[in-house]
């Protein structure tokens, strides 16, 4: 009897590294981030924009008295096209690192759960490019590929310093 107790702890050491991710949608495609890092999520809010900020900063929100930067999530991950620019309505309220930065996408769908066992890494021809390494990686849900995005190393040193130069001359 041994073997079908420890195939009882191995099951259930599975069920117990699950991931819960925030799923959402840019265009066709599903993404997920790891629920602990949201916030909140808001319905599209009046964005101030700011001189002189990254191509992708859509500027800053006022939420309940705490100046937010936001980012076109299209356009940082290269998804962006003209008739994309209308549909981004919701927000992302992320705390990355302990910056909380909002992120513009599509539609949010629902709070998945995948076991961390599902997730495979990202194709080596996906991750070759520095650009890329925010991928953490890709799990099949329905028949779609999911991919999963580390936030934290979706921005590059510099552009970190350029939003908290943005922070700090909203904020004064």
């Amino acid at each position: 009897m041994p073997g079908r107790y420890d195939a009882r702890i191995e099951e259930a050491a599975n069920r117990e590294k699950l991931m819960q991710l925030v799923g959402f949608r840019i265009g066709k495609e599903l993404f997920g981030v790891d629920i602990l890092m949201v916030q909140e999520i808001i319905r599209a809010a009046p964005i101030t924009a700011v001189p002189n900020s990254l191509d992708f900063v859509e500027g800053v929100i006022n939420l309940r008295g705490s100046i937010i930067p936001v980012i076109e999530l299209r356009k940082r991950i290269g998804f962006y096209t003209a008739e994309a620019a209308l549909k981004g309505s919701w927000i992302l309220i992320l705390d990355i690192d302990g910056r909380v930065t909002g992120f513009i996408v599509d539609s949010v769908t629902e709070v998945l759960k995948i076991q961390e066992s599902r997730i495979e890494p990202p194709p080596d021809i996906v991750v070759a490019g520095l650009e890329t390494q925010y991928i953490r990686g890709v799990c099949e849900i329905d028949q779609k590929l999911l991919i999963i995005l580390d936030f934290s190393r979706l921005l590059m040193v510099d552009e970190i310093k350029k939003l908290k130069q943005m922070h700090f001359a909203q904020a004064s």
